[in-house]
């Protein structure tokens, strides 16, 4: 597993090492021991969902608040995501500030997106499949949002907002400089 930094502390980009023949191809996807060792503290998932959307939709900006925080993994089975993770942490020098990744099916990167982060993903394939493993249980009560427009945050989605496929629920999320976690 390759351990990539980015700009704001503890959100990792992981690339598996990928052997690849003329049956096809294998990587693990994820092994604690590493996984721990390279973020530098344990982990435990304990629960994984998945995802399937369509090209230009867009998914967040999402976040569990309080007792209920999540870190997640995430990941690409199918297709390919612009995947974008907002630091939410008042006390990080990064507060404010996003990171923004393309994950995809031939890449098999990963991003690693600690608690205190909000998180979204726009699909830029046909169809995609987004998987990721979560360190809490969801909570309904606990769910936060910032609208994936917000102009404090000024992220690049990379295509026009008219071709954007949102819910109605995520279009009604706040502002960033109203969220209180």
């Amino acid at each position: 597993m390759i351990i990539k930094h980015t700009k704001i502390k503890d959100c990792i980009i992981i690339e598996p090492k990928t052997f690849i023949d003329k049956r096809g191809y294998f990587f693990e996807s994820y092994n604690k021991q590493l996984f721990d060792l390279n973020i530098g503290y344990s982990v435990d998932f304990v629960q994984d969902n998945e995802s399937y959307s369509s090209k230009n939709v867009l998914r967040g900006l999402h976040f569990q608040k309080g007792e209920h925080a999540q870190a997640k993994l995430v990941r690409v089975v199918k297709g390919e995501v612009l995947d974008v993770a907002v630091d939410l942490r008042a006390s990080s020098e990064t507060y404010g500030a996003y990171v923004s990744v393309i994950l995809s099916e031939e890449n098999k990167r990963q991003l690693f997106v600690p608690r205190g982060f909000a998180h979204g993903f726009l699909v830029l394939s046909d169809t995609a499949i987004f998987s990721y493993k979560c360190d809490n249980y969801y909570n309904k009560n606990s769910e936060g949002g910032i609208i994936y427009n917000d102009p404090a945050l000024n992220i690049d989605w990379e295509i026009s907002e008219k071709e954007l496929i949102i819910s109605e629920k995520d279009l009604e999320l706040p502002k960033f400089n109203t969220i209180v976690l």
